[in-house]
């Protein structure tokens, strides 16, 4: 990772420690070298994204950065980790957007990381590429991480790479919807664990059954989001 990454990524916001960010970083390198994009389900203000943009770059391949930009339910006012500078003045509404395409300059990566702007269980109806790897750090709610944990993961390639943010052990360090849904994947028997750093969870696909992790999936998803009926990916 050079330099101009490097310093972009620690510079902006988001909620992921630097050692974090580099385990992440080299999963995506190893994972993006064997063919196919990368992709990532919460884009916040770019800050992960400079860590998997900057390993598509050198592998050669892409970066899907998907978000709606108007935060997720634990970002919103009054909750206490609320940035109230990403508020839109005009709107009143959340909008990291700006802020995600700023990163994404200052870091060089424009032409290495395709920002994707509307709801991840949108998106994921009308996606069909094999992802060589997968990092999911959305929306914590149990509804919102249902669907991405349901709709996302098989669409990995056999042997690709999940990677997922805040998965605490302990109740006491965070909230336990990622924790859970990522222990149900693993209990699957589609995936097995190669490694973490902090609350970050690496696994591998070693199935390819598709097994949804609670019913409904992109169906449950189609129905609650209306528009993904035409949602061009």
């Amino acid at each position: 990772m050079n330099p101009r990454h490097a310093a972009a990524a620690v510079a902006a916001k988001g909620f992921m420690p630097h050692e974090e960010g580099m385990a992440l970083h080299e999963a995506a390198l190893a994972a993006g070298g064997a063919g196919g994009p990368l992709l990532e389900v919460g884009t916040y203000c770019g800050k992960s994204a400079v860590y998997l943009g900057a390993a598509a770059a050198q592998a050669g391949t892409l970066l899907y950065s998907i978000d709606h930009h108007r935060g997720s339910e634990e970002i919103q006012p009054g909750w206490p980790d609320h940035d109230p500078e990403v508020v839109d003045q005009a709107t009143g509404l959340m909008d990291t957007l700006p802020f995600a395409r700023r990163t994404l300059a200052e870091a060089g990566l424009d032409d290495h990381v395709v920002l994707v702007v509307g709801r991840s269980a949108t998106v994921a109806v009308h996606w069909s590429a094999p992802l060589a790897l997968l990092f999911i750090d959305g929306g914590h709610g149990a509804d919102v991480a249902g669907d991405d944990f349901a709709n996302w993961p098989p669409k990995l390639a056999p042997g690709g790479t999940l990677a997922v943010h805040d998965v605490f052990d302990d109740p006491a360090q965070g909230g336990q919807v990622p924790y859970r849904l990522y222990s149900q994947l693993l209990a699957s028997g589609d995936f097995a664990e190669v490694g973490s750093v902090g609350s970050l969870r690496l696994a591998r696909r070693v199935a390819s059954t598709g097994r949804a992790l609670r019913a409904g999936g992109t169906a449950e998803a189609t129905r609650r989001h209306p528009a993904a009926a035409g949602f061009p990916v």
